[in-house]
C-alpha cells in the first residue's frame, strides 16, 4: 500500500478531483497549505504599500492506495495539476505500513476499496 501526497496550486484542485475519479479513485483528502519552493514568494501591491508574501498559497491532496495503483494516481494527479509554469508542485509517494477502517475494522487493502 501507498500513501501518495501531492502538493499543488488551488487553482489545479478541481481538475486533480476530477482526474482521479476518472483513474477509479474513490477517497482522497483535501488540505489548504502554505509553502514555497523555487518560487521564493512574490511581491504584492496594497493600498499603494508594496509587500512580500514568502508563503503562496497551495493544496495538498493525500490518496491511499494499493501499491499497483500508484503510477495511475501519479499519472491523474501530475496531468491534472501541469501548468508548465514554476510552482506546479510535487508528488510524493512512501509506504503504508497498515490501514484500519474505523467503522468496520476492515484493515490495509480491504479498508481502502469502497
Amino acid at each position: 500500500m501507498k500513501l501518495v501526497t501531492a502538493i499543488f496550486k488551488p487553482s489545479r484542485l478541481d481538475a486533480v478531483i476530477d482526474a482521479l475519479g476518472e483513474a477509479g479513485i474513490s477517497g482522497l483528502t483535501v488540505s489548504e497549505v502554505r509553502g514555497y519552493g523555487r518560487q521564493q514568494g512574490k511581491t504584492e501591491v496594497y493600498r499603494g504599500a508594496e509587500y512580500e508574501v514568502r508563503l503562496l498559497p497551495k493544496v495538498k491532496v493525500e490518496v491511499a492506495c494499493a501499491a499497483g495503483d500508484t503510477e495511475r494516481v501519479v499519472n491523474a494527479i501530475s496531468g491534472a495539476a501541469n501548468t508548465g509554469t514554476i510552482g506546479d508542485g510535487k508528488v510524493f509517494v512512501v509506504d503504508i505500513e497498515s490501514i484500519l477502517r474505523i467503522r468496520t475494522g476492515e484493515r490495509n487493502e480491504q479498508a481502502i476499496g469502497s
